[in-house]
Order: C-alpha cells, then sequence, then structure tokens
C-alpha cells in the first residue's frame, strides 16, 4: 500500500482484513452464527472502504454538528456510518443495485447481531454472496487490481445446501419471525430490476458435468450471463424456469394470503388513500386485488372449471383448501404496476369487471 495517505491506507487495510475474517467465518464448518457473524464484519469491511475513499478524494467521513464543528466523542472524531456513506457517495441514485443490496443488510445486521439464527442461512445466501462480490470489484474500481481479495480467496468445498425456506426457518424458530418479516416486505417493495441484478443477490447453478478429458481443465469455471450467447441465454431461461416450477408447486414457497397481499403492497405504496363512496380508503385493498389478477391474468376467475391453471410466478392453486395463495412476486409486480396512476385507473374501466 505504498504511496497512499496514512488515512487512506489504515482504513483500507482494515476494510480488507474484516472482510477476509467474514468470508472465513461464513466458510467455517462448525461455525452456526454463519450469517450474523458474516453480515457484521461486511458492513465494518464496506464501511472502512467508504472511508478509504472519501480519505483519498480529501473528504472527511466525520459527523458534523448543528454549528457545523465535527463531533467528537470521548475526543474521537465520530465517523459516518454506513447509511451516511451511501447517501454521500451514491446522491440520487437510490436505484443502485449495489446501494439497495447493502441498504438490506443495515437494517438486516441490526437485527440479527445479538441473535443466532442459523436457519436464515440458506433464504440470504444469494445476498450475502453478492456483497462481497460487490466489496472486490469497488476495491478494483477505487484502488486498483493489486487490492483485490480474489486471489486471496478460492471456491470453498460444499455439501448440498439447505434447502429450508423462510417459512420453514419461522416453523422450526418462531423467534426469527420479526427478522423474516423485515426480509421480505424489503425484497416486496424493490424492483424486478434490482431483484435480477446479480449486484443486489448473486444466484448460480451449480451443475455436476462429466469429468473433462483434459487433467488440466479447471474443475469449476464461472461464466458471466452477459457475456453468453443469445442462445445460450435462452437456454439458461428455460432451465431457470424449470426449476422454479419444479420448486413452487412442491415446496409452496412463501404464500402469502389475499389480506397478507393488500398489506405489503398498501405499506410499500406509501399506504396512500382514495376516495370511494364518499369516503377515504386504502388505496389497495381487497377489491382492487381482485382486480389485479383478473387484469393481469394471474389465476382463473372465481367457479372456473380449471381452478389451477394459475400463472404459477405469482399465485398457486391450493387443492386442500380449495383457495389461492400468492407469492413475493405478485407483491412486487403489483407495487409496480400500481406505482403508475394510468395503470391504477385502468382497473376501473368497464371491460375490468370482477367476478
Amino acid at each position: 500500500m505504498r504511496g497512499l495517505p496514512r488515512q487512506v491506507k489504515a482504513a483500507l487495510e482494515k476494510a480488507r482484513d474484516s472482510a477476509l475474517l467474514a468470508v472465513e467465518v461464513y466458510n467455517k464448518p462448525a461455525v452456526k452464527f454463519k450469517s450474523g457473524g458474516y453480515i457484521t464484519l461486511m458492513v465494518i469491511a464496506w464501511t472502512s472502504l467508504f472511508h478509504a475513499v472519501f480519505f483519498r478524494k480529501k473528504t472527511k467521513p466525520f459527523r458534523r454538528k448543528a454549528n457545523k464543528r465535527y463531533e467528537k466523542i470521548e475526543g474521537d472524531f465520530k465517523y459516518w456510518e454506513l447509511d451516511e456513506c451511501l447517501r454521500q457517495y451514491y446522491g440520487t441514485d437510490t436505484g443502485n443495485p449495489v446501494r439497495k443490496n447493502l441498504e438490506f443488510f443495515i437494517p438486516l445486521r441490526n437485527k440479527i447481531e445479538h441473535r443466532s439464527m442459523p436457519q436464515l442461512d440458506a433464504s440470504i445466501f444469494g445476498e450475502c454472496q453478492a456483497m462481497l462480490l460487490n466489496f472486490d470489484e469497488m476495491l478494483e474500481q477505487e484502488f486498483g487490481t493489486k487490492f483485490c481479495l480474489r486471489e486471496s480467496l478460492s471456491f470453498s468445498l460444499q455439501l448440498f445446501p439447505s434447502s429450508e425456506s423462510l417459512v420453514d426457518a419461522v416453523k422450526h424458530n418462531p423467534a426469527t419471525k420479526p427478522v423474516v418479516d423485515f426480509i421480505q416486505q424489503f425484497r416486496s417493495t424493490i424492483s424486478t430490476d434490482i431483484t435480477a441484478s446479480g449486484k443486489y443477490s448473486f444466484k448460480a447453478f451449480l451443475i455436476q458435468v462429466a469429468n473433462h478429458k483434459s487433467q488440466n481443465a479447471l474443475p469449476i469455471q464461472f461464466v458471466h450471463y452477459n457475456k453468453l450467447t443469445e442462445v445460450e441465454k435462452e437456454q439458461v431461461c428455460q432451465l431457470t424456469a424449470m426449476v422454479k416450477f419444479k420448486e413452487v408447486p412442491v415446496s409452496n414457497l412463501h404464500v402469502m394470503k389475499p389480506s397478507d397481499v393488500v398489506e405489503k403492497v398498501q405499506q410499500a405504496l406509501g399506504n396512500p388513500k382514495v376516495p370511494r363512496s364518499g369516503k377515504e380508503v386504502d388505496k389497495f385493498n381487497l377489491d382492487v386485488h381482485r382486480r389485479c389478477w383478473r387484469k393481469f391474468k394471474v389465476r382463473p376467475p372465481t367457479g372456473s372449471q380449471n381452478p389451477e391453471a394459475t400463472d404459477w410466478k405469482f399465485c398457486i392453486y391450493d387443492e386442500m383448501h380449495k383457495d389461492y395463495g400468492y407469492t413475493p412476486a405478485w407483491v412486487k409486480f403489483s407495487v409496480e404496476k400500481l406505482k403508475d396512476e394510468a395503470e391504477f385507473e385502468s382497473l376501473y374501466e368497464p371491460n375490468a369487471s370482477v367476478t
């Protein structure tokens, strides 16, 4: 780290050491506090990395009082925490997927740092992996390749990961419910573009293949989606759809009742009110929800001879209870659509009747 100012060097060393410790904690097979330890250390790593960037740009990442003087605690300057670093670094770019990934972890860290919830590990693995990849990418972007961590890390040996869902986690440990509620609520409020971005959540298929003829061939190779041909991308999408189709009907993951959907969408829209029949009512209510699933053909009309003919990405028919459950993807879709006032008004057009 020769040539870097002292404050930049100190913050950068702390950032890299914290990230390496985070990975070491997560990959230890005997550690049950994986996500909690990893997230806490990675928040420290990201905060220190931003401090290093600000120091290099001659910006002091210190909090100020109302009189513009720097705030101190026991004689030391009070540094910006991660949320303030995000505001200063990204400014008005509130939809940046890297920023959204970190905004997911700030409150989550506060909720789990004093609890042990190994049941959540599998469910947030994608966000955890993206958090590390984004960190290494920013190291390279701001300070150059020689500071990256990738040469210090290898692909960890894997057993088949847990298929436990957030719903299962609550069943096994009811204390996880407030954290699970937060995770589902946060995911339901972000756009599908951000959700699909590898910068927000990194997801991959690990598929066993036949051994290569050459003994020198790499046993594991990563291929970026953006570098695939159009034919290869189509094949990946087909595989993704096939896996989703297999998972959803069997495990019934994250299924919600209509009233739960209404509550989440109304909250995500900012709890708006509209005049109906001479009084103010919630903008998104059960009536609007019925109009939405009918317009977007999410499920068959009431009384259909084929009630199971749903759009399984958004809705699942429960044969045992003769009713329908809705997925978090439907919540996200509804929020995005109803942010457009014209889309909302179209629900009340004459040909948009509800059955």
